[in-house]
């Protein structure tokens, strides 16, 4: 077990990852924001209120679930699921966005703004918006907006405003941009609620903690879990060889890895969107496909040409739509602490059906991305080893996307020619 990992510095980096790079309009802001986080943090009140929060509005505990016949089907390693899907909103994007709320509160910030790109980060703001009172202004990509149209009428219904953004892919790295440039505009009364693991310090690390409630649960689970499947004795305190999660921005990903980052036993592996292929052009896979460069105020692994001008991204998931990564990835990859692979928007299809058809579980396109690596690894396992997935969210804000990709138009019924109807025809 390793205990040497203290990061990021004091000023914000992971090894050459990080940093804060913004705008001297901005730099007032971040500083407040570094202040108050550093300062409520740890502090007992704050904690309470937060964990409060986590267990009677989100409902967590999230249980950790055997996919045991998804198991057996692959014939190697037990796969396990961490059900962030079961969480109020339907995602792990609550965890950060109730402890970002909280500080704005405490900085008198009564206006809030976010970027979203699937829509689950959007939700989660609009929700915690409507339970403290404040106001809410969603940028979203407008391609994003059509393809989550289900999450965009939610983020109405909870009061929030919704502003598609035009330029560019039309997604999220655009909305990011958009959001920036309000929180310049409006400093003095507004909180920026970031989704992800990025932005300039202390986001990547504020996001983490929050968070890191899901790597703290399966690290107390995983060992119940395993015992109860003949896998160990409890008492031995047994954790999963392999942690899967999808990354894009990588929120869900860090806040399952970094607890178990001490557990050199325990492999962490990555899922970037591979999209077409990894040589297509058409994919969002950051570390794999990218290179060293400042986006959207740290430096991190990102999607550039030659000149150092972000590149257009294409992922079936659009919260996986995204030309960055979270700048502790980028460290934990050049250090190898993390592997990184990708999974194609095929592949990814592919395992939503089968998820949805052999466990009764529906997945965001996200999560499904790793659920396809584990199901791929699985295999190359013995059956006394194990996986444990984070399932991220539920699919569905998805099922236009898949619907449309199968072919089938739900909203008008004597198109639905795809479905499966028992006793009747569609």
């Amino acid at each position: 077990m390793q205990t040497t990992y203290q990061q990021p510095d004091a000023t914000g980096h992971f090894g050459i990852y990080g940093g804060s790079f913004a705008s001297e309009t901005l730099t007032h802001a971040i500083a407040e924001l570094r202040d108050a986080y550093a300062k409520f943090k740890d502090d007992p009140a704050f904690l309470a209120e937060f964990h409060y929060e986590l267990k009677h509005f989100v409902g967590r505990p999230s249980p950790v679930y055997h996919a045991a016949r998804t198991s057996r089907e692959m014939g190697g390693a037990q796969i396990y699921l961490k059900r962030e899907d079961l969480n109020h909103t339907g995602a792990h994007k609550i965890n950060n966005v109730i402890g970002q709320a909280m500080l704005a509160r405490r900085m008198g910030k009564p206006r809030i703004i976010a970027e979203t790109g699937a829509g689950q980060h959007g939700v989660a703001t609009a929700t915690i918006c409507a339970r403290y009172g404040l106001e809410c202004v969603v940028y979203m990509g407008s391609q994003d907006v059509k393809r989550q149209s289900p999450n965009v009428y939610r983020m109405n219904l909870l009061g929030a405003t919704v502003v598609p953004v035009e330029s560019g892919s039309k997604t999220l790295n655009e909305a990011l941009n958009e959001a920036m440039r309000d929180w310049v505009a409006n400093v003095d009364n507004t909180f920026y609620i970031i989704g992800t693991v990025a932005g300039p310090h202390p986001y990547p690390t504020m996001v983490r903690d929050f968070q890191s409630v899901i790597g703290i649960e399966c690290i107390d689970q995983m060992p119940a879990m395993l015992a109860a499947d003949g896998m160990a004795g409890e008492a031995e305190g047994k954790q999963p060889d392999v942690v899967v999660a999808c990354v894009g921005g990588g929120s869900n990903a860090m806040g399952i890895f970094y607890p178990y980052i001490p557990f050199a036993n325990t492999r962490l592996i990555g899922v970037e969107a591979a999209g077409e292929g990894l040589d297509s052009g058409k994919h969002s896979a950051s570390i794999l496909r990218g290179s060293p460069g400042v986006l959207h105020g740290n430096r991190t692994y990102l999607l550039q040409n030659e000149d150092g001008q972000v590149t257009e991204t294409h992922s079936i998931s659009a919260g996986l739509d995204y030309p960055g990564v979270g700048p502790e990835h980028a460290f934990l990859a050049d250090i190898g602490r993390a592997e990184y692979v990708g999974v194609t928007d095929a592949e990814a299809l592919e395992a939503f059906h089968y998820l949805c058809r052999t466990e009764g579980i529906i997945p965001a396109l996200e999560s499904a991305h790793a659920v396809a690596y584990a199901m791929k690894l699985s295999k190359t396992m013995r059956s006394d080893q194990s996986i444990l997935v984070n399932l991220s969210g539920r699919g569905d804000k998805d099922i236009g996307t898949v619907a449309d990709l199968s072919g089938v138009d739900f909203y008008d019924r004597p198109s639905m020619r795809g479905l499966q109807v028992k006793g009747g025809k569609a």
